[in-house]
């Protein structure tokens, strides 16, 4: 069974972490989302990937749900001493890999490469891969202005209201080496639990990937990331409350018009299950807070429930 999973940063990669407790890793290829992408204090900074890559390699810290665990930040607070800007901060231990990244960019490798080799240092078995190895960055327009999507996000701390997410550079990217092989063998495309705008619409920004998934719309199916209509943190709720005009299940359903042939809501949005319906797609409806082994078991095998079998 080969499975590809069109990923963000901390809700892709706990669907993944529970995806393969499941399914033999070695079968799943996850296409990452680089518009989050930036550059701090002159290194290339991939907070999404990074995000995976920790997470997946056993590395990651739990609690925060990003960055690696046992973190220092002497660094950070050198910076800070010294008059830098620390607004976006990197831990003594992520510094390590964004030095590695960094230099080896600089010497003309592909981001895809570079992180095909990061992966096998840390032991990954899946294949974790850039959407694209092209710049490709998410813009926020707001009422008071655009920003960069670190900028809003985390320097502004998104309290500003998003009116338009523009993928600057996405028109010209192409897909990373083994994407579209990915999509095109897979049993089944799944789009993570992650933030359609902002961390998957970025992905489906580059017009071959997005063509790839169109082409296997029966077997691909998106994981909704609201529970009730609110986000477990970050700014989804109120991105689709001004972008799509509702928090419903069908609001999600929307954002992949003609993308996907069902959509796993948790069951306490069981009652959009017909909103769903209506717009062509498959409803599922299930516990999707993977917070104990019972419910993320049940997540996956309803996610898995659409391969065919025999």
């Amino acid at each position: 069974m080969k499975l590809a999973v069109l990923a963000g940063g901390v809700g892709g990669a706990r669907f993944v972490q529970a995806l393969t407790e499941i399914v033999e890793p070695r079968d799943v290829t996850v296409i990452a989302n680089v518009g989050d992408d930036l550059e701090v204090h002159g290194l290339n900074v991939s907070p999404d990937l990074d995000t995976l890559l920790y997470t997946l390699g056993g590395l990651g810290d739990d609690e925060r749900g990003w960055g690696r665990a046992g973190e220092t930040w002497n660094a950070s607070e050198t910076i800070g001493l010294l008059g830098g800007e620390t607004w976006f901060q990197l831990g003594d231990r992520d510094l390590g890999l964004h030095l590695v990244r960094t230099e080896a960019l600089r010497r003309g490798e592909p981001l895809s490469a570079v992180t095909e080799r990061l992966g096998r240092a840390v032991g990954l078995e899946l294949t974790l891969l850039p959407a694209t190895d092209d710049r490709l960055r998410t813009r926020i327009r707001t009422p008071a202005g655009e920003f960069e999507f670190q900028e809003w996000f985390v320097a502004r701390g998104h309290r500003d209201r998003v009116n338009e997410v523009v993928y600057d550079g996405a028109t010209e990217a192409r897909p990373a080496p083994g994407v579209l092989e990915a999509i095109d063998e897979a049993e089944l495309i799944a789009i993570a639990p992650s933030n359609p705008f902002v961390s998957v619409g970025p992905i489906l920004a580059v017009e071959e990937i997005r063509t790839a998934v169109e082409r296997r719309r029966e077997r691909a199916v998106a994981v909704s990331p609201l529970i009730g209509g609110r986000a477990l943190k970050g700014p989804a709720d109120a991105m689709f409350t001004n972008l799509a005009g509702g928090t419903g299940a069908g609001q999600v359903t929307d954002c992949y018009k003609g993308l996907i042939g069902a959509l796993v809501l948790d069951e306490a949005d069981a009652d959009d299950a017909e909103a769903v319906a209506e717009r062509g797609v498959r409803p599922l409806v299930t516990r999707t807070l993977m917070s104990e082994p019972d419910a993320r078991q049940a997540l996956v095998e309803t996610v898995l429930g659409l391969v065919p079998t025999g």
